[in-house]
């Protein structure tokens, strides 16, 4: 759960003055380390929602066997998902875990989606932030979801916060522990050009190195931003920040 993003603190907007500059060195060097990411991967946007909703505490390599399923069996089509009960839908997507729950969320999703007209061409003219608040309404779907899918769906400039912005920001003293969500999506809409596809290739480089090296627990040696590090996390302390 993330701190509550109704605060206000002027350390931290002052913070997020100081180190606006340095976030496109951030963006070269992972850039330059892995090179373009092309997220996100799939065959339509409808696909991309699906995914952005299965992939909500788990691994990606989950939800692409999940995706795989409902692909087998004809049932990523809107309505189709919207035809089948719960539970059916809960097996097909049984890999992605908490199926029971997923299945509940991708119907309310996919009834939005259906109301809307079905075309995402379409509904992504209405704009972010009137989207962003129809998304934000529907039950399970959380501001990282809704971002996720504004961006990659709809193609639209929305930033993408999640774990491994926090720990990248914080671990690297750019931000304070308790920033929220909005305070962290704020410091990227503010400091970078308003563009789409800035915006999701800088979030995927993101968890790239978030899951090769930002995790739980640090692993900072040969991270490519190591060189910028003003600590060394402890390989055996989650979150602990360990001076050398």
């Amino acid at each position: 759960m993330w701190p509550d993003s109704t605060r206000t603190s002027s350390s931290t907007r002052s913070s997020a003055t100081d180190v606006a500059a340095t976030l496109l060195d951030y963006y070269r060097d992972l850039h330059t380390r892995y090179g373009p990411q092309n997220w996100w991967p799939a065959e339509s946007p409808f696909e991309i929602m699906v995914g952005a909703i299965l992939v909500q505490s788990t691994k990606w390599q989950n939800v692409e066997k999940a995706i795989s399923t409902l692909k087998t069996y004809g049932l990523l089509d809107p309505a189709r998902i919207l035809e089948i009960d719960e539970e059916t839908l809960g097996l097909a997507i049984r890999s992605s875990g908490t199926y029971r729950v997923k299945a509940r969320r991708l119907k309310g999703f996919v009834r939005w989606f259906v109301d809307r007209g079905a075309d995402a061409g379409r509904i992504k003219e209405l704009g972010v932030p009137r989207l962003r608040e129809e998304l934000l309404a529907i039950r399970g779907i959380g501001r990282e979801t809704a971002d996720a899918i504004l961006l990659y769906a709809f193609e639209l400039p929305t930033f993408v916060v999640d774990r491994y912005t926090w720990r990248v920001l914080t671990r690297h003293e750019l931000l304070p522990e308790d920033v929220t969500y909005d305070e962290m999506k704020e410091l990227f809409e503010g400091s970078l050009e308003r563009n789409r596809e800035l915006y999701g290739e800088f979030h995927a480089l993101i968890v790239r190195v978030g899951i090769e090296h930002c995790r739980s627990k640090a692993k900072c040696a040969g991270c490519p931003l190591e060189p910028r590090l003003p600590r060394r996390y402890s390989e055996t302390e989650i979150g602990a920040p360990e001076r050398v």
